[in-house]
């Protein structure tokens, strides 16, 4: 690292062996007497879409009212502190009749899948791709796409009379071309951070217990030995961040090492579901704050996911939760599923509003679409879509927005297409657009 100016610039890079880590944003990247919204540094709004399979129990979700003011029902209670900057969308649907394929293909697409077993699949692109390409493709990632389940050496059909292209993601670059999912979290670790090598080098690396911060320490202290007071504060919390996702990466694999989980456990997968969500959420977090993408796809569970939940009483598969035949046990337990699910949501939503970017936070600077493909997971609804929209561009917080019934949840990703100027008129079987922003 060389700082040869006043001002430093936004793709500054601390470098270490076998590691490239990139900074915030911080108050010396600003120009003196400039403001931030005329530099380099002006930090463009971020996008994540965060999806969840088999529906709510909508009794606890769809607000009672419509417009301003709306009650919080108890499934929603996690988002309770984020009601002044979130919008519900209620009567979307999707289309494409009540397939799990479908359900997951169409929530970022608006578009229905084409019925095959076999590679010739067709769908549409989807929003995060179709934002990316407006905001991303100056960062070193245009977007991250993650998950917590992996299916993909599945062939053939996962759902019948549908190629396992559409379950295994929700992300498309085009019609033809599925985007692969992550659920690795040292994987996506090493991809933010630019860890060379061959897999037994990193092996290597691993076994030696060495921390990627460690090889860089010479260019922080002098880094810092040229910033003033707030970057310190603002480095220093960010590197401790980077530093603590990488010590919870390495402790979860040195148990795995010295326990039996599982023969087929990828390293540095976690056996604890929400460690494993919190950790890529945390992941995506100081992809946004160090500039390294502005978009990500999150499938927190896969549709057909037989994860179990015994930390909130749930010892039987989500998949078998959700068709519950409205049994009051049962929707108890799918409605468990759904405030943990919003809990992890919660926690991440809650770090982005406490991550300084620029004039603002991160949540300030973000737009987060979490939702499902489907509404009564009991009958696999295609309408009646779960859907929040949150962060700061959302002026007007705190409103259900009841649309006409089956209106297309098309509608809702145009408008958060031109909410990021993205010139498009019409957006898989959108019909019009929602009033969100």
């Amino acid at each position: 690292m060389f700082v040869t100016k006043k001002s430093l610039a936004r793709r500054t890079f601390l470098q270490g062996m076998g590691a490239v880590v990139s900074l915030p944003l911080l108050d010396a990247m600003v120009p003196a007497l400039t403001a931030t919204a005329k530099t380099a540094a002006n930090q463009k709004t971020r996008f994540g879409a965060v999806y969840v399979p088999h529906g709510v129990i909508l009794e606890q979700w769809t607000p009672k009212t419509v417009g301003k003011g709306f009650d919080i029902l108890p499934v929603m209670k996690p988002l309770e502190p984020y009601r002044d900057s979130m919008v519900v969308v209620s009567n979307l649907t999707r289309g494409g009749g009540n397939n799990h394929a479908v359900a997951c293909s169409a929530w970022l697409t608006a578009a229905i899948a084409k019925p095959t077993e076999a590679e010739d699949v067709y769908l549409g692109t989807s929003m995060d791709q179709v934002i990316a390409k407006k905001i991303s493709q100056d960062t070193p990632f245009p977007s991250l796409e993650l998950a917590t389940e992996d299916f993909t050496g599945f062939v053939g059909g996962c759902s019948t009379g549908y190629s396992c292209a559409y379950m295994n993601t929700i992300s498309w670059t085009s019609p033809t071309t599925p985007q692969p999912m992550e659920i690795n979290p040292r994987v996506v670790f090493e991809r933010l951070f630019g860890r060379a090598g061959s897999p037994e080098q990193r092996k290597a690396r691993r076994e030696r217990d060495r921390s990627l911060l460690d090889s860089i320490s010479g260019d922080v202290e002098r880094l810092q030995g040229w910033l003033g007071a707030r970057d310190k504060v603002r480095l220093g919390e960010y590197l401790d961040n980077v530093r603590e996702i990488e010590r919870r990466i390495q402790r979860m694999e040195a148990q795995q090492r010295s326990e039996v989980l599982s023969l087929d456990a990828p390293v540095g997968v976690p056996d604890n579901y929400g460690e494993h969500a919190g950790l890529l959420y945390d992941l995506a977090a100081v992809a946004f704050q160090a500039d390294i993408t502005r978009v990500f796809s999150f499938m927190m569970a896969r549709d057909l996911s037989t994860k179990t939940y015994p930390n909130v009483g749930v010892t039987a598969g989500h998949h078998d939760v959700s068709h519950h035949g409205g049994n009051p046990t049962q929707m108890a337990q799918h409605a468990a599923i759904n405030v943990f699910h919003l809990q992890l949501f919660a926690a991440f939503l809650e770090k982005l509003k406490n991550t300084p970017d620029g004039d603002g936070s991160l949540l300030e600077h973000s737009v987060l679409v979490y939702g499902s493909g489907m509404g009564n997971g009991n009958i696999h609804a295609p309408d009646h879509l779960p859907m929040a929209v949150i962060g700061g561009p959302v002026k007007r917080g705190h409103r259900h927005v009841q649309e006409a019934e089956n209106t297309s949840i098309g509608n809702l990703w145009l408008s958060v297409a031109q909410a990021y100027d993205v010139e498009i008129d019409k957006f898989g079987t959108s019909t019009g657009t929602v009033d969100i922003f």
